[in-house]
């Protein structure tokens, strides 16, 4: 099985995170990664990953950086050191030479270029802190004493029914709710 996995990833010109970690990646425990994840794999020895880490869609995690190889007739390279509990939002690219602490959420369509702090929240082009990671989890715990709260039932992974999914679709057009 996990031979026909590695050619299906090969055929889609990716590779599995079991054949990176072989290359000399490393990767600790609880580390999630969705579709279309990059990790650089011609410099995946380059990468650490910390436990409870979650890769949203497309990330990118770049551990080198052509724009010099052109003029300088050298490319770029650098670590990327990624701590614990770590999120990271859809479509985010990690610059090399970048290091982000522990407790850190950073948001969708975020370029990473400098180094992120232990417990913050950071978005935007380049990243910049836009709050520590308690504020946020405070505002929103406050928002989910009005908000709607889904339980599994909602979950594809409990085979939510087209009528549950109407239902929420109804339910959230106003706001925001939350789900598990």
């Amino acid at each position: 099985m996990n031979l026909i996995k590695e050619f299906i990833y090969r055929i889609r010109g990716e590779y599995t995170t079991e054949k990176l970690i072989r290359m000399g990646m490393k990767v600790g425990n609880h580390f999630e990664r969705l579709n279309g994840v990059i990790l650089d794999p011609s410099h995946c020895w380059l990468i650490e990953i910390g436990e409870n880490v979650t890769l949203a869609p497309r990330v990118h995690i770049l551990c080198h950086d052509a724009s010099t190889k052109n003029f300088l007739g050298y490319t770029k390279i650098g670590r990327v050191t990624i701590g614990n509990n770590v999120f990271i939002g859809a479509e985010t690219v990690i610059m090399p030479g970048v290091t982000i602490g522990n407790n850190v959420i950073i948001g969708a369509n975020s370029t990473v270029t400098h180094d992120v702090s232990d417990g913050v929240v950071v978005a935007g082009s380049p990243a910049k802190v836009i709050s520590t990671l308690d504020n946020y989890l405070t505002k929103e715990k406050k928002r989910m004493e009005s908000a709607l709260c889904y339980d599994e039932k909602y979950t594809l992974r409990q085979n939510i029914s087209m009528e549950k999914r109407m239902q929420q679709k109804e339910d959230l057009k106003d706001g925001i709710g939350y789900t598990i």
